[in-house]
C-alpha cells in the first residue's frame, strides 16, 4: 500500500448519527420538488440518509446540484457540535502518519473542514462532494485524491464504513478494506472484503491489501 483513502463519516468521526437528513430531505423537496432515486448498494444508513445521498447521485451534472447540496449542507452543519470520534481514532492518525492519505467523503466542503478540525484530524488532502466530480459510489473522488496523493489508484486502499465506499473503491480501481459503524454494516459487505472491528486493524489489513 502506498497510500489510504479514509471515509469521513462514521468512518473516521460519526456526523451521520446527529445530522437531520429527514429535515435536509424536505428542505430539498421545497427546491426541486419530486426526484427518482437511481440504483445503489444497500446499506444500514436509515431511509432519510440514504435518501438525501441518493438525490446527490440521481442530480449529477444537473444545475440543481449546488442548491440541493448546500441545502443538505446546512443541516450537516449543525450537527458538528453533537459529533464523536469513531473508535481509535487517534491511534489511526498516528500509525497512518508519513504514509500518503485523503479523506474522500460524500459531506459537503465547509462541514467536513470544519468536523475533521473539530475532532483534531490533520489531513490536508480533501475530497468532499463537488459539482465537478460524480459522487461515490461513483470512482470520480477516489480519482481525484489519487490524482492529488500523486499515486495510482492499484497501489491505494479505501477505508470506509459503507457498500458505496466498497463499490467506488472496485470502480476505482484500488484496494478495499470495511470498517463497519454496525453489525448491520458489517454483513453488507460482499464474503470477500475484508474487514477491520476499528480503524487500526482496518490499517493493518490495508498494509498488507495491494
Amino acid at each position: 500500500m502506498k497510500a489510504v483513502l479514509f471515509d469521513l463519516d462514521r468512518t473516521l468521526i460519526d456526523l451521520q448519527t446527529y445530522t437531520d437528513y429527514g429535515a435536509a430531505l424536505e428542505d430539498v423537496e421545497s427546491l426541486i420538488g419530486s426526484w427518482d432515486d437511481p440504483p445503489a448498494p444497500q446499506t444500514d444508513w436509515d431511509a432519510p440518509t440514504q435518501r438525501s445521498m441518493s438525490i446527490l447521485v440521481a442530480l449529477s451534472g444537473d444545475p440543481r446540484w449546488c442548491g440541493v447540496s448546500e441545502a443538505i449542507a446546512v443541516h450537516e452543519m449543525t450537527a458538528i457540535a453533537d459529533s464523536h470520534a469513531m473508535p481509535r481514532l487517534e491511534d489511526a492518525l498516528a500509525l497512518s502518519q508519513g504514509i500518503p492519505r485523503a479523506v474522500v467523503t460524500l459531506v459537503a466542503e465547509a462541514p467536513a473542514r470544519a468536523v475533521l478540525a473539530r475532532h483534531g484530524v490533520d489531513i490536508p488532502v480533501l475530497v468532499p462532494r463537488r459539482p465537478d466530480l460524480r459522487p461515490k459510489p461513483a470512482a470520480d473522488q477516489l480519482l481525484e485524491a489519487c490524482r492529488l496523493l500523486g499515486v495510482a489508484p492499484s497501489r491505494t486502499v479505501m477505508i470506509g464504513d459503507s457498500t458505496w465506499d466498497a463499490e467506488a473503491a472496485a470502480n476505482a480501481g484500488c484496494g478495499f478494506v470495511g470498517v463497519a459503524a454496525t453489525r448491520e454494516g458489517a454483513t453488507r459487505f460482499g464474503s470477500g472484503v475484508m474487514t477491520g472491528g476499528d480503524l487500526v486493524v482496518a490499517l493493518e489489513l490495508a498494509s498488507r491489501a495491494v
